[in-house]
């Protein structure tokens, strides 16, 4: 009997051991799997190279320039009040130094999600601008935090440009436009 209670014991032992690596399993892939979405798309395809500005952090006030480096038909359905437009596909560093002659003022940029922007920032890090940041989740996370957006008659809107379907699903809050 001594061996049948040991075999028993010993199997009640490995059903707690597997029962236990299965729930610690499931908390540790939670720490990693529970990143949003967006923090892994950003992570992904994100240097970090311009330091990132969050939602509920962004100032809005006449002190800060916010830039748009969307395409023109995304800035024209929304984005964030008095931005400037320099694009992205047409990017000009002429329209932006006559656009924004001081090279020290203090500038965020933005595009859907944060990616574009990103390249531009350092675009304009090469042009000698100094104080860059870079709209973290951009104006899909800042409408989703419930931030305005403004339409190309600077009406407050809730239609956002989401660029495309894949990336549209980050878009949360709002009407999405295509």
């Amino acid at each position: 009997m001594d061996t049948k209670n040991s075999t028993f014991t010993a199997m009640k032992l490995l059903k707690h051991a597997s029962f236990f690596s299965i729930i610690s399993l499931f908390f540790l892939s939670n720490a990693v799997i529970g990143q949003t979405k967006l923090e892994r798309v950003l992570k992904n395809w994100n240097k970090e190279s311009i330091p990132y500005i969050y939602p509920e952090n962004l100032p809005m006030n006449d002190a800060i320039v916010y830039v748009d480096t969307r395409e023109k038909e995304e800035y024209d359905i929304s984005h964030l009040k008095n931005a400037v437009w320099v694009g992205y596909s047409n990017f000009s560093e002429e329209n932006v130094l006559q656009q924004i002659p001081n090279k020290s003022q203090p500038i965020i940029v933005y595009c859907s999600i944060g990616i574009r922007s990103e390249n531009i920032g350092e675009q304009l890090k090469e042009l000698g601008y100094t104080k860059i940041l870079n709209l973290y989740g951009g104006i899909f996370e800042w409408k989703n935090k419930g931030g305005l957006v403004y339409n190309n008659d600077n009406t407050v809107t809730d239609s956002v440009h989401a660029f495309s379907k894949h990336w549209g699903k980050l878009l949360k809050k709002g009407i999405k436009v295509y």
